[in-house]
């Protein structure tokens, strides 16, 4: 019975030793969040046994966390480098012919050859239509649309583009030659009843999921959303001290469990020499 009680410790060291691997390796990616492995211990005893005289039988892997505290941010030069200082997440649609909807923190975007805002896997960034002082008209998911920079301006076609600025609501504001300034659309910015249940499906992007609960989208400044930081980026929020610290508890554990297994082998061993 040993060996298995300490064979499932040497899995579960694995596994802790694996997630902390992880957070490390993804220290220097931007909006990453770490997790952390959570463990239960396994017991059983009939109805008719006392459990004062039953030994536990290992160890269990209860799940993986994510855990969503705020990362660092560090200042950039670009306008479309945008941070979260709150619990957020911007919504952005994939291509097609999926377009799926999902989550993230990465804020990295940039401009591709559509004029489209997209992210770094190149999905696209979503706004919400807002009127002209800035407050959005819906905050429903049907009615949000593609986050596109106009060429010139739609009332005077022969001014181009010169500015875009993006305020602490997400509000993003076009400047043009003849000097008018118009409101494209606020960032769409989505927050869960459950955020632990969200999907990972990795470059720090998130899918909503039954345990998590629909994307409740609105504007930044609303609520636990926060507000957007125009020229700002969120670093991974992961403490590579800490990581380190527990990195060695975990080798620790499982070289206790590597030992236990030595040491019930040599008793096994040596109970058979006695017998022959």
């Amino acid at each position: 019975m040993s060996f298995f009680t300490s064979l499932s410790g040497l899995k579960a060291a694995q596994t802790d030793l694996n997630v902390i691997s992880n957070n490390v390796a993804n220290t220097n990616s931007t909006g990453f969040k770490k997790s952390r492995a959570q463990f239960g211990d396994l017991f059983a005893a009939s109805p008719t046994q006392t459990t004062k005289t039953v030994a536990g039988q290992g160890v269990r892997l209860s799940g993986i966390t994510q855990q969503f505290t705020q990362g660092t941010l560090q200042a950039t030069d670009k306008t479309l480098d945008l941070a979260i200082a709150g619990d957020g997440f911007f919504a952005v649609r994939g291509q097609p012919p999926r377009q799926d909807l999902s989550f993230t923190r990465n804020g990295a975007f940039s401009v591709n050859s559509a004029r489209e805002v997209t992210d770094t896997i190149g999905s696209k960034v979503q706004l919400l239509p807002v009127d002209a002082s800035g407050v959005a008209t819906s905050t429903s998911v049907a009615d949000m649309f593609d986050f596109i920079l106009p060429d010139e301006d739609p009332g005077d076609p022969g001014s181009l583009l010169t500015n875009i600025s993006i305020n602490g609501e997400g509000v993003v504001a076009a400047t043009f030659s003849n000097g008018n300034q118009i409101n494209l659309g606020a960032v769409a910015m989505a927050s869960f009843s459950a955020i632990e249940g969200l999907r990972p499906i990795g470059d720090a992007h998130w899918q909503a999921t039954g345990d998590s609960g629909p994307a409740q989208v609105n504007q930044a400044a609303n609520g636990p959303l926060g507000q957007v930081r125009s020229g700002t980026l969120e670093l991974a929020n992961v403490d590579i001290t800490e990581e380190l610290v527990s990195l060695i508890a975990a080798q620790r554990n499982f070289q206790a469990n590597a030992q236990a297994i030595e040491t019930a082998n040599t008793l096994s061993q040596t109970v058979i020499n006695l017998q022959v």
